[in-house]
């Protein structure tokens, strides 16, 4: 584990004690890309797999902690990170455990956000985060959360 994932892990288990409770652990941070890590064992559902409240709370973290992660290497240590709205869907049950994985949307949006960040002190930007079942590519989770962040 990288200091990025170190540093978030901290913060996450800090700010956000539920995800202690989850056993959430941040796998790593490179190339813009974040990947948790959610155990079956404490997020299991009656159907002996993962709850879907887990699972979007997963996916709602992942893009949290992207932001949180790149907002940082550009020096931008004043805002404060809330979702607003989020759409997910689950096309296959998460059976074991899951990896939360959220990557860098295009270039020019993320220019955008924080030009108007910048500009207004109040950005919105949509991150796409996929959870997969551990050792399988194949996307369990779809989610596209809308964030803001404002000073």
């Amino acid at each position: 584990m990288n200091r990025d994932s170190r540093y978030l892990e901290s913060i996450l288990h800090h700010d956000i004690p539920l995800t202690r409770d989850m056993g959430l652990k941040v796998l790593d941070w490179q190339a813009q890309q974040l990947r948790l890590q959610l155990p079956l064992d404490a997020n299991v559902n009656h159907k002996s797999t993962m709850f879907g409240g887990s699972l979007y709370c997963g996916a709602v973290l992942a893009g949290w902690g992207w932001l949180h992660l790149r907002l940082r290497e550009e020096g931008i240590e004043d805002g404060h990170i809330v979702i607003q709205e989020g759409q997910i869907s689950y096309p296959l049950p998460v059976t074991g455990d899951a990896q939360a994985i959220c990557a860098a949307p295009e270039d020019k949006v993320w220019k955008k956000f924080l030009a108007m960040y910048q500009r207004y002190g109040r950005a919105r930007l949509t991150l796409h985060t996929r959870v997969v079942n551990a050792g399988s590519s194949d996307d369990a989770v779809l989610f596209a959360g809308q964030y803001v962040l404002h000073r």
